[in-house]
């Protein structure tokens, strides 16, 4: 059977929460919803959360309630999904490439540094690959400049920094629950925060600019959209949440015996994690010279795996404009693969990924 890079876990708990959701008739945003917030905050320590309908909308949300306009700059990483640059241009605002460090793909401080400008109002790192990035090197550079610092957490969740879990940093941190990420509510997403008139505004922009976003009222502060979560996605939301340490921990097993078995052979870098960090191992991304020929290797023997990301988001054509010298982050997108981690695998599979991967390196 094929091993593929991701594989969402989901069962009968899934189907009979959401059958019971379909039969109470509030099948849109609505009660579960709320209840979801309020388990997701605390799952995360955070004093509130704020669910929308995917992780696209939590970041275009995150930046237009921390007040980013047009002709603002946000600094952020050029190694990431599109949509980190994506929901920056749908505020009007600039994406601002900085570099990212060679050890964690993360966005590195001292890049941020060197592209701040009268401009830059806002700072938006990657947890990439469930990475934690280095937020309070990054947040003491925010207070320093007057900065928002809105995390792009969608591949964290369950990531921390020294016991405290990524969604408690900066303004706001935003999550995705994509079917291939640690949990999942079929689309959806989530924004977190600790300050109550963030929360107040985010409440109210996902819900047509409604005070204190309430249904059924047809009065509007400001401006808004309808980015809500259903009370259908938030009941898998629910269940998948309650799954997510065990999930996490499985992805943690796998990570660990990959770095064993594999750190040893001169083909491969494979990832480091800093003291005090956790690593969520949304992926598990190792670097190679020539990636191409690896993944046609384990394509053949039924293993799936991931380029993410074949080029940085800056060389895409409606993003080139924006491009800086990113020369840690060029010469990483060439080499980085990612293995399938998910919790979905058996040891066996583990092992013959282990095998083929070694196989090939004595090529």
């Amino acid at each position: 059977m094929k091993i593929n890079i991701a594989k969402p876990l989901l069962d009968e708990q899934e189907i009979m929460e959401v059958t019971r959701v379909i039969k109470s008739g509030m099948i849109a945003s609505g009660p579960e919803t709320v209840k979801f917030e309020e388990e997701f905050a605390k799952f995360i320590g955070c004093k509130y959360a704020c669910a929308v309908n995917n992780g696209t909308s939590a970041l275009s949300l995150a930046l237009s309630a921390t007040g980013i306009n047009a002709g603002d700059e946000v600094i952020t990483s050029p190694l990431t999904f599109v949509a980190t640059a994506n929901s920056i241009i749908s505020c009007g605002a600039t994406p601002v490439f900085g570099d990212i460090n060679e050890e964690s793909y993360n966005l590195s401080p001292e890049s941020i540094l060197e592209q701040i400008t009268d401009k830059t109002k806002a700072i938006m790192p990657v947890h990439l690959y469930g990475m934690p990035a280095e937020m309070r090197e990054i947040q003491k550079i925010a207070d320093e400049y007057g900065l928002k610092l809105i995390g792009d957490a969608a591949q964290a969740h369950g990531s921390s920094i020294d016991g405290k879990m990524v969604g408690n940093f900066g303004d706001v941190e935003c999550f995705s629950f994509y079917p291939t990420k640690n949990m999942t509510t079929g689309e959806g997403g989530m924004v977190t925060t600790n300050d109550e008139e963030t929360y107040n505004k985010l409440n109210s922009i996902r819900n047509h600019g409604r005070p204190d976003s309430k249904l059924g009222v047809y009065e509007h502060d400001r401006f808004g959209l309808n980015l809500r979560m259903t009370d259908i996605g938030a009941a898998i939301g629910r269940v998948q949440l309650g799954k997510l340490s065990k999930f996490n921990e499985l992805r943690k097993r796998n990570a660990s015996i990959f770095n064993e078995k594999l750190s040893n052979i001169d083909k491969i870098k494979t990832p480091k994690v800093k003291n005090g960090f956790e690593h969520s191992w949304h992926q598990y991304t190792i670097r190679v010279e020539n990636r191409e020929n690896l993944a046609k290797y384990l394509k053949e023997r039924d293993i799936g795996t991931g380029k993410y990301y074949p080029r940085l988001i800056c060389d895409y054509p409606h993003l080139q404009k924006y491009k800086s010298d990113c020369t840690i982050a060029q010469e990483l997108v060439r080499e980085v693969i990612s293995l399938p981690v998910h919790p979905g695998l058996s040891l066996n599979d583990v092992e013959k990924i282990i095998a083929s991967v070694i196989e090939w390196s004595k090529d």
